[in-house]
């Protein structure tokens, strides 16, 4: 039986995510949806962009059972995440997105909805979650644990038994040393070699990695300044 899918999403992740489709034929991709009224009527990679997400409804009355997430992420997961919720309350299945040049153990366990893509690789007894994304080339060796909604960017790699926490984004060529842990919805910037553990929410960049300092706003800088210097008059007139 073919699958009539629709993809959520029409930028360039979904051009890479319909191409690794079309060597499935048991799924047929009847459109995509995208918040963009400019897209609709157009067309990626000969599949009509329809309209808007909500179309989801009658697309599901229409006999669509399932979709795939076609938006990826720099930085925040949290758009996808909100993708893949929001089918699943209008009772779309995810697709699995495994290209057919990825590499994947059999021991390895995905959740569902995720998306391996050419030359990348889940080794023994990996666990990847929900709405994952593993990038081209990217690594994932064994007994490593990845949470839901995370992408793991091109060329990234994990050494074994690293644990990501959920809504974590990994960039490109990014290296994450054995044992380590991530937490959820931290950022591990493009090209860091991380060898210490991640705390939630964090972002860290650098080799070896370290937490990004972000400047304080202006306004808060000159606001500080000044609170400073009234305290040093008062211990002035103190002395």
């Amino acid at each position: 039986m073919t699958l009539q899918v629709v993809g959520l999403g029409a930028s360039g992740h979904a051009r890479v995510v319909l191409e690794a489709l079309q060597f499935n034929e048991s799924v047929r991709v009847v459109g995509l949806l995208d918040p963009n009224p400019q897209l609709h009527g157009s067309t990626v990679l000969g599949v009509p962009v329809l309209g808007g997400d909500e179309l989801l409804p009658a697309l599901r009355e229409d006999g669509i059972s399932c979709f795939f997430v076609g938006l990826g992420s720099v930085g925040d997961c949290r758009p996808r995440m909100r993708l893949f919720e929001l089918a699943l309350k209008h009772g779309l299945n995810p697709v699995e997105v495994i290209h057919p040049r990825a590499t994947v153990s059999p021991s390895a366990k995905l959740g569902k909805g995720v998306t391996i893509l050419a030359g990348a690789v889940v080794n023994a007894c990996a666990e990847l979650g929900r709405n994952v994304i593993l990038n081209t080339g990217a690594i994932v060796e064994h007994d490593c644990i990845v949470g839901d909604h995370v992408h793991i960017a091109t060329g990234a790699e994990l050494a074994s038994t690293v644990r990501v926490g959920s809504g974590v984004h990994v960039g490109a060529g990014a290296t994450v040393r054995q044992c380590i842990q991530i937490g959820d919805w931290a950022t591990v910037g493009a090209g860091a070699v991380v060898v210490k553990d991640v705390p939630p929410h964090a972002t860290v960049v650098g080799v070896p990695a370290r937490p990004l300092c972000r400047r304080r706003p202006k306004a808060w800088r000159k606001a500080n300044k000044q609170a400073l210097e009234s305290r040093r008059g008062t211990e002035h007139e103190v002395l």
